[in-house]
């Protein structure tokens, strides 16, 4: 089964880098989307279906923390499941971050294995049903 991933990051180097990752994580990738902001992503997101979104926090119109905030009061997005992926390794802004839904928190910078073996975990195990 392919999952449709949204890769939220203002860095295009970052997204770039993130996509060649999923490819090495053994997790089947269908549609890859990304988005610069929070706002953007959530323009994809009621325009497209995802099965997990992977979000940066520091970004500028609308933050990771503000998005995640906006995906919880809609009742179409809020069961997207989110893993949140930033440099900030701060148990504060990690504890935040779960705290508004994130099912996971990884930062940068990560191996392929480690973002798969989350992605699995995220996705209850689905992601490698194939494998």
């Amino acid at each position: 089964m392919a999952f449709n991933v949204l890769i939220i990051d203002d860095s295009p180097a970052m997204r770039k880098f993130i996509r060649r990752v999923l490819a090495l994580s053994g997790v089947e990738i269908g549609e890859c989307l990304d988005a610069a902001d929070g706002q953007e992503a959530l323009n994809v997101l009621r325009a497209n279906w995802v099965d997990i979104v992977l979000t940066d926090i520091n970004m500028p119109n609308m933050n990771g923390e503000q998005f995640m905030e906006k995906m919880a009061g809609d009742p179409l997005l809020s069961s997207i499941p989110v893993l949140v992926v930033s440099t900030d390794r701060s148990d504060a802004r990690m504890k935040r971050m779960l705290g508004l839904g994130a099912k996971d928190y990884l930062t940068k910078p990560f191996l392929p294995e480690q973002l798969g073996g989350v992605l699995g975990k995220v996705l209850g195990g689905r992601a490698h049903e194939n494998n």
